[in-house]
């Protein structure tokens, strides 16, 4: 056994530049990595509209605009709840000042760390500093909105192109083939749009799936907006673990603060605990596990480098992605150990 230090070093010093290139060129690569995956999910859709002699250009539009259609739809049905769970926003920041500030009251009182501190006071410093904070918030708020209209309108854009132009990027890849493996590289690209598809269709089934047992759930407990609860936890389960954390710390805190039982925070949490339980072990396994066929370890890996290297949408798009590198390790020799390190079948016990 021997080892090249030759080619060690290329393939460390290929890893670095392909780690800057993604940092550097994040607000291009985003947007275009979720449209390559939208593309993969609306590429059916585009076929049929096909099939009824819609055309190309025509077909393409049409599966954008149903999409966004049904998307823009759902928004504006959860709005109403928005709206209306922001009139309860200002008393639940004031129970929230009022904790911390008893609690740091409470602390000084037994540790003396800053002489005497009053409860008052803290709710009123708390009080001018959300004043003073609002501007800000308010002019961050606009910024995030305009930058996240245009990354979605470039996102239509690429997306529309992908479909559009599916024929002749494919035959363009072709070329990469080596003579004699045209169709074991047609089936490989083949695979990889496949994963891809039933990953995104999987998790649009598993968000509906857990949206209304949350949402069922939680009007069963009594919570305000439970559909808003319900679904928004739901969505944040893409995220792969920290996600289904966060989608449950959210309403358990509203219900806390909201509710003078403690038997309805402590219900909430049970709830998600096991809507947890049933989508780890039953639901999740067969709507989206046999598409991604990722280990546990390659899982939070890609997790922990998409959050490095592109936050929240690294975070979402690397666990697909690594699952669409272990169908390219799988076709070429000299990647098959490392498409076995990612493949969860190759950890199982025989």
């Amino acid at each position: 056994m021997t080892l090249s230090f030759r080619d060690s070093f290329y393939a460390l010093a290929f890893f670095v530049l392909l780690v800057a290139v993604l940092i550097v060129a994040k607000s291009i690569l985003i947007p275009l990595s979720f449209a390559l995956l939208l593309s993969f999910i609306l590429y059916p859709i585009h076929v049929q509209f096909l099939k009824y002699h819609f055309g190309e250009i025509a077909s393409a539009a049409v599966s954008l605009i149903l999409f966004f259609g049904i998307l823009i739809g759902l928004l504006i049905f959860f709005s109403a709840e928005i709206l209306a769970l922001s009139d309860q926003v200002s008393d639940f920041q004031i129970k929230l000042m009022s904790v911390f500030a008893s609690a740091l009251v409470f602390i000084n009182d037994n540790v003396s760390i800053v002489g005497n501190l009053e409860q008052e006071e803290l709710m009123q410093s708390g009080r001018d500093w959300l004043k003073e904070s609002g501007a800000y918030l308010l002019g961050q708020t606009f910024g995030n909105t305009a930058g996240i209209l245009a990354s979605a309108f470039t996102m239509i854009i690429y997306t529309f192109l992908f479909l559009l132009y599916r024929k002749g990027l494919v035959r363009a890849f072709m070329h990469f083939a080596e003579e004699g493996q045209e169709e074991k590289y047609h089936n490989m690209l083949r695979n990889i749009q496949q994963v891809g598809q039933k990953y995104l269709s999987g998790m649009i089934i598993l968000i509906i799936i857990l949206g209304v047992v949350n949402s069922v759930g939680l009007w069963i407990i009594g919570l305000d907006s439970p559909f808003l609860f319900g679904f928004m936890a739901a969505v944040l389960s893409i995220i792969p673990y920290i996600g289904t954390v966060m989608g449950a710390v959210i309403p358990v805190l509203y219900a806390f603060f909201s509710h003078d039982a403690l038997w309805v925070p402590l219900a909430v949490a049970g709830l998600f605990w096991v809507v947890q339980i049933l989508e780890s072990n039953f639901i999740s396994p067969k709507i989206v596990g046999s598409s991604v066929n990722v280990n546990a370890l390659a899982a939070i890996m890609s997790l922990i480098i998409g959050a490095a290297v592109w936050g929240v949408a690294g975070m979402v798009l690397f666990l697909p992605f690594t699952a669409m590198l272990k169908v390219v390790c799988e076709n070429y020799e000299q990647l098959k150990p490392l498409g076995m390190m990612i493949s969860e079948s190759h950890f199982k016990d025989d």
